[in-house]
């Protein structure tokens, strides 16, 4: 039998308490093994150039090109297992045990490896902990400097049945470090420069009222904080969508600024009794972990606006940030002298960000009732076009069709009642790109970028407009930026990355990031779309074909014409582009 040595990067994983699992229920278990197997595994393999080696019941090895291609993998995967467990008991969840190494390994002729490069990649699989990754020394010194990585030296570790100690890091991600790790993006980089002084994430605060129905209360507190942080050009502000990534985790406060990048960390917590509220707030330098501020409010609820505004403001002092002219006014949290309007809002706002139709008709309701309030609330005019824009898109209601008439009644009257609100602007240029007015929708991306630099929303409005009217070269730096704000991005981010280069002709990037938004969301029909027609213009018929009946099986009323009819593309032929990847593949 004709053999080979060679140098390769090797992982060998399982799952921890296979027999506890199979004994309580084979069948179930392994069944849930495929269905791991075919939607996240393996696709992550292929993502990363990996070649499976050998499976077992419960495990596999697999060989990579490069120990970067082997890690990325292993986080894809880990942090993967966060999202399939979220709400399995603790018993019946399947968690992943991963060793890399990068050693000298034999090739036999029928591609099995064999040597050190195996077993101690295997031994390493062992000693890790359900959730983490486990890396020998060699493999660790090939992506250090290469990979944002949160890694504990673990020290010499005699291994078993391998003659010398080896050094051993472990990666703490996916189950192992969920206050630390959101699916598909990076942990906290381990070498890298440090981040910019003036920069700052605000956790959600906590809720001490003891009313579990009061979280919107205190959730909206944070945001508007940081809306009211992110009109400042001087400071860079994370996006809510990642500084909520720790709502209700214990979370160390230095890696938090690790994995978000910031210098440094705001966080508090919320109590509201009747009348009275109580915010406790703190300034944390994420560096060093010393407090640089804090403070406590007792005020009367009246002066809920205040105490933010206060906040805010003391911020800035604790930065020394140098105000420009106009900016004490524009750090000013938008305000109601109606409190009960208020409250809709936020409760309303939050229902929102659910993305749900149950939820997006509750909150249209709540922000209508604070607009009844109030009827020069702009924010609740704002957040009530964004209800309608969502029930137009994915037609949540039987009236989906003249909810676009209804968010451009409400966007423009939130505009003109204060033209300095970034979320006004918001709305309204969506609307605008909708209506196919896109050189109006991309003068209000600009303008709301204007109003607030550090909104991630900016950039995306302005990508999304940018795309649309043809200019996707020009979209992707937008895109990369809002990345930057939002670091726990949410995976819609990679498609629209995605439909970029595909507009490019750019099919084999367009196809990688689509594999990757599969990963984190499998249920996504248009991303699939999106793959076939890549595949189609590359040749790759039998992909394209299986991609195809993977949109019917996810979505059975998906309907080419309708995505036609409402993409707002401003030259025809663009869309057009996807339909001639199709019909290369036979597919339409």
């Amino acid at each position: 039998m004709s053999e080979k040595r060679k140098l390769a990067a090797v992982l060998a994983a399982d799952v921890v308490g296979y027999s506890r699992l199979a004994n309580a229920d084979e069948d179930r278990t392994l069944a849930r093994l495929r269905a791991l197997r075919s939607d996240l595994i393996d696709p992550t393999i292929a993502v990363h150039n990996g070649r499976v080696i050998k499976r077992t019941g419960d495990g596999a090895l697999v060989e990579f090109r490069s120990v970067v291609d082997a890690v990325r993998c292993a986080i894809e995967v880990q942090n993967g297992m966060v999202d399939r467990n979220a709400g399995v008991p603790q018993d019946r969840r399947i968690e992943f045990r991963i060793g890399i190494h990068l050693g000298d390994v034999v090739e036999e002729s029928d591609g099995d490896l064999m040597g050190d490069g195996v077993n101690i990649a295997s031994r390493l699989e062992g000693v890790a902990a359900p959730g983490a990754i486990c890396l020998s020394e060699d493999a660790y010194r090939q992506v250090k400097t290469r990979l944002e990585l949160s890694a504990t030296d673990l020290g010499n570790t005699q291994l078993k049945n391998i003659a010398e100690p080896i050094r051993i890091y472990s990666l703490q991600v996916g189950t192992a470090a969920q206050a630390t790790v959101t699916p598909g993006i990076p942990a906290a980089p381990l070498s890298a420069a440090p981040p910019p002084r003036l920069s700052i994430a605000v956790l959600p605060f906590s809720n001490m009222s003891g009313d579990a129905e009061q979280e919107y209360f205190a959730d909206g507190i944070s945001e508007d904080i940081i809306t009211a942080l992110s009109k400042l050009s001087q400071l860079f502000v994370i996006a809510r969508n990642s500084s909520f990534t720790f709502k209700g985790k214990n979370v160390n406060v230095q890696e938090v600024g690790r994995n978000l990048g910031v210098h440094h960390v705001l966080e508090g917590s919320v109590r509201k009794s009747g009348t009275r509220v109580r915010i406790n707030a703190q300034l944390i330098d994420a560096t060093t972990g010393g407090h640089l501020w804090a403070e406590r409010f007792d005020r009367d609820l009246t002066d809920i606006f205040a105490v933010q505004d206060d906040v805010t403001q003391q911020i800035v002092d604790a930065l020394t940030i140098n105000l420009a002219e106009g900016d004490q006014q524009r750090l000013a949290i938008e305000q109601t002298g109606n409190l009960e309007a208020y409250d809709c809002f936020l409760h309303g706002r939050e229902q929102l960000w659910r993305f749900t139709r149950a939820q997006n008709i509750q909150g249209r309701e709540l922000l209508q009732r604070a607009i009844e309030l109030d009827p020069s609330y702009a924010p609740a005019y704002a957040f009530l076009a964004f209800a309608n824009i969502l029930d137009y898109a994915n037609q949540w209601s039987s009236a989906w069709s003249t909810a676009m008439e209804q968010a451009e009644m409400f966007a423009t009257r939130a505009v003109a009642l204060d033209d300095r609100y970034p979320y006004a602007h918001w709305a309204l240029g969506m609307i605008e790109l909708y209506s196919r007015r896109h050189d109006v929708a991309i003068c209000e991306a600009k303008r709301l970028i204007a109003l607030a630099p550090n909104l991630a929303e900016g950039y995306e409005n302005l990508g999304y407009a940018l795309h649309y009217s043809g200019r996707s070269a020009e979209a992707l730096a937008c895109f990369d930026r809002a990345i930057a704000l939002n670091p726990y991005y949410p995976d819609v981010y990679l498609h629209f990355q995605a439909q970029a280069m595909f507009q490019l002709h750019r099919y084999k990037e367009a196809i990688d990031i689509l594999k990757r938004r599969l990963v984190r969301n499998p249920g996504t029909d248009v991303s699939r779309v999106l793959l076939a027609a890549s595949y189609g213009h590359l040749g790759r018929f039998e992909e394209a074909r299986h991609e195809w009946q993977e949109v019917f099986r996810v979505n059975p009323d998906y309907s080419l014409e309708h995505r036609r009819k409402v993409l707002p593309y401003k030259n025809p032929e663009d869309f057009e582009l996807v339909v001639d990847g199709l019909r290369k593949a036979g597919l339409v």
